[in-house]
């Protein structure tokens, strides 16, 4: 009998958590559909529904730890994964030696200010290495997804901005190994060891690519559609688990599976993960927001702001310099506009740090600093929308 009656309390706790999840996805989609209406990212709707439903939100979601840190690594994954998708290797390349000065200077720009603040705030040598990858790193999603919103794919302005984001992309290929072994405390040889691998291995993916098709997808990405998309979900999951047991960052190992990926077959696995991107994302930035205390974001907002400020600053004179020869005088500041967001990628380095005591309030800062970002691109992007010269 009481086998009986603790069976009947664990299913009944099941089907309470799975109505509870489905409860939040049916959130998820009404913000999804009031972000269209309002023409913003939903990113922030995500981000604020994650602390209305987190600790010491409005109403609290009972979910574990283990479900929040696996559903977060897995929804960043996947989300890189479609990201990947996007690029070639021979685009990336070709961008690499043709704006590799903007990058620079975009790294001048972004990262120093940001290191420089978080050395002046306190936060040490660690927080200032965090923060100035937190600010350097534009959102490629939301930019992406606001240049697919206006339709400005085939213009100028978006070709330049694609080209920035690209750069920084790819830097965090050495950086996250390389503040990986700063958080944990490891030797300076560990760390370049990191380094060394995260270089061999994007390389090698690099040359593998670079004008190259594995063989066999393309029949599959014709006749076996199904059977293709369950190899790449494993030999992506497969790939982030294998390179973060290596110190190499699981996403960007996502994101390099997504660039082996080319051609016919880029083509096919985009249209169908196209209707899972908003899953993915909204996956990735709720679980994040659960992990927070809202009472802890309001706490460091002044700081948040801070950091905002300088950074929308920084990819403004960006966008001015990769936009000075261009003939209509608004390019720069819809350039700007479109770099100022900072999203999933500044999120994954604020949740790698967090492990460090000393870091104890970085995610939440970095919370902040996405919403108000991801906030100000989308409305300054409204803004200029109406004179944009196609």
């Amino acid at each position: 009998m009481t086998e009986q009656f603790l069976a009947a309390a664990a299913s009944q706790t099941v089907s309470l958590a799975i109505f509870e999840i489905g409860a939040v996805f049916v959130l998820l989609g009404l913000l999804s559909f009031l972000s269209l209406k309002l023409r913003i990212s939903n990113i922030p709707l995500f981000l604020l529904a994650g602390l209305a439903l987190g600790k010491g939100g409005i109403v609290p979601l009972e979910v574990s730890e283990d479900f929040l840190n696996i559903g977060a690594e897995i929804g960043a994954i996947l989300l890189l994964l479609v990201l990947g998708f996007e690029y070639s290797a021979k685009e990336l390349a070709i961008t690499m030696r043709s704006k590799w000065q903007a990058g620079i200077l975009d790294l001048v720009l972004n990262a120093l200010p940001a290191s420089l603040l978080a050395l002046v705030l306190g936060f040490g040598p660690l927080g200032a290495l965090a923060f100035g990858g937190i600010m350097f790193v534009s959102s490629s999603g939301i930019a992406s997804q606001l240049i697919r919103e206006t339709g400005w794919a085939k213009s100028v302005v978006a070709k330049r901005t694609t080209s920035i984001l690209v750069f920084e992309d790819i830097m965090l290929a050495p950086y996250l190994p390389l503040l990986a072994a700063v958080t944990l405390g490891l030797s300076v040889f560990a760390g370049l060891a990191s380094v060394g691998v995260a270089l061999a291995v994007t390389a090698g993916v690099f040359v593998l690519a670079y004008g190259r098709e594995i063989p066999g997808l393309r029949t599959l990405a014709k006749q076996g559609q199904g059977v293709l998309l369950l190899l790449v979900f494993g030999v992506t999951l497969a790939a982030a688990g294998g390179s973060s047991l290596l110190g190499f960052s699981g996403a960007i190992a996502a994101f390099l599976v997504g660039l082996l990926l080319t051609g016919e077959v880029a083509d096919t696995l985009r249209s169908r993960f196209a209707p899972l991107r908003e899953l993915f994302s909204a996956i990735f930035f709720l679980i994040f927001g659960l992990s927070i205390s809202a009472l802890d974001v309001v706490a460091v907002l002044p700081i948040a702001l801070l950091f905002a400020a300088v950074g929308i600053i920084g990819k403004f004179a960006v966008g001015w310099w990769i936009a000075r020869d261009m003939a209509d005088p608004m390019s720069w500041k819809r350039i700007g506009a479109f770099l100022s967001a900072r999203g999933e990628f500044s999120m994954i380095i604020a949740g790698a740090v967090a492990i460090n005591a000393s870091m104890d309030n970085l995610r939440e800062i970095t919370l902040a600093i996405v919403v108000i970002t991801a906030t100000f691109s989308t409305i300054a992007i409204r803004a200029l929308r109406s004179r944009f010269e196609h």
